[in-house]
């Protein structure tokens, strides 16, 4: 029985007066943050099973891992798990020449665990799994019936915008999804393809958010990329924003900005400005908090969605400059604006075709404003670049993108003073 309910049962609600209640949420939020934070401990590899009816072979494999339990219940995560074709080995062999870089690879909303997306980083040299967090399948539902089947051993789904956190923690949806992308991790870790020093994390939309909040608990990682989802959402002034206002458990216990100052690997924030779900201001404040190596790349024309986030070059490229070189692929050193003079330098390690400045004068959400694009003055001298170009008058919100190839890479989001 709850404190609360013990002081009504002897007559002592006088004694439940605002601040004593404020104290005791205080209380709770600290031990549920203390639960979500132990989530990092697991690193024992999950036990996996073959999932029986799906296409494999000794590259490609329909698995299901166990996750944790759900309401009493055992649950297991379905997943597609790929390695690269020099490997020829299964996941239960024990004769690996080589150890491979690792992804694991978190989807959105709507989404599942994708078996493409997996022979896309297998195609790059990567061991990669693909998880499904929302207990299905990637077997369609028929009758013309929208998503995925549900297998037997499925915990939670995903219940709106975080709409299951007056549920007790262990049975929310971000509590699970969290805990199997670290699990994943762990799977990964165990196998001897795999070398566990440099396995990534990479999470689309919901997966991004997902990701982001990884960052801050398992510092395990090699690498993240979290795809258009961030944190400090209560503030985005579209739907996540009147979800979350309100909404305690996520600003006390589940908002990525309380531990992504913990965060010390390399990070790419991959979006666009066109991204009517995670506006800028939010991107840029999470990417501002995590005190790691950072990266923020804003594709233009980008679009949201699955593909669009796995087709880009930007995953791959980060990926390969952090896990062959040790090293982000491009560093903002500084930038600085003087009246409307703008400086910037760069560190890079590919040969840079060119800079461009993003500005608007518009106000509101990111989504909604008009962005000018102008030449800058650069110069490549090695691996460092220097830039110099005049901010437009009345300018609200800039940012440098730097072209290399099909490849982009960005500035910090900057708001002009």
């Amino acid at each position: 029985m709850s404190l609360i309910k013990i002081m009504v049962s002897l007559g002592l609600l006088c004694f439940l007066t605002p601040e004593f209640l404020a104290s005791l949420s205080a209380q709770n939020f600290e031990e549920f943050r203390r639960q979500v934070e132990e989530l990092g401990e697991l690193t024992e590899p999950p036990k996996t099973y073959v999932a029986e009816g799906f296409e494999s072979d000794a590259q490609l494999s329909a698995i299901f891992y166990e996750g944790l339990s759900w309401q009493g219940r055992a649950t297991r995560v379905f997943a597609w798990l790929g390695f690269p074709s020099e490997t020829n080995a299964t996941p239960e062999s024990q004769d690996a020449p080589n150890r491979f870089p690792a992804i694991v690879l978190v989807h959105g909303g709507g989404g599942t665990a994708f078996k493409e997306w997996v022979k896309l980083w297998n195609d790059r040299g990567y061991v990669a799994i693909s998880i499904a967090v929302e207990g299905q399948t990637d077997q369609r539902r028929g009758n013309g019936m929208r998503g995925w089947i549900s297998h037997e051993w499925k915990g939670p789904h995903r219940i709106g915008i975080y709409q299951d956190t007056e549920a007790p923690l262990k049975d929310q949806w971000m509590y699970h999804a969290v805990a199997d992308t670290i699990l994943a991790y762990s799977l990964l870790a165990n196998l001897p393809q795999v070398d566990p020093e440099r396995i990534g994390l990479m999470g689309i939309s919901w997966g991004g958010v997902i990701a982001s909040t990884v960052a801050g608990i398992d510092q395990r990682f090699n690498f993240i990329i979290p795809t258009y989802g961030c944190g400090g959402l209560e503030n985005a002034d579209n739907q996540w924003g009147r979800a979350l206002g309100t909404n305690r458990m996520y600003h006390h216990v589940w908002d990525p900005l309380l531990r992504l100052p913990r965060a010390q690997m390399p990070i790419l924030w991959l979006s666009w400005t066109g991204d009517t779900h995670f506006p800028m201001d939010c991107l840029a404040r999470s990417c501002e908090a995590a005190n790691g190596p950072h990266l923020l790349t804003l594709v233009p024309e980008m679009g949201h969605g699955h593909a669009a986030g796995w087709i880009r070059p930007e995953s791959y490229a980060f990926a390969d400059s952090v896990t062959q070189a040790g090293e982000i692929w491009l560093k903002q050193e500084s930038l600085r604006l003087e009246q409307q003079t703008l400086n910037a330098v760069f560190s890079v390690n590919k040969s840079v075709d060119d800079v461009l400045l993003y500005s608007t004068r518009s106000a509101g959400e990111s989504p909604n404003r008009h962005w000018t694009v102008t030449p800058l003055s650069w110069n490549q001298d090695g691996n460092r670049i220097s830039i110099r170009g005049e901010l437009p008058k009345e300018t609200r919100a800039f940012f440098i993108n730097l072209k290399s190839g099909k490849l982009y890479g960005s500035s910090d989001y900057q708001h002009a003073r």
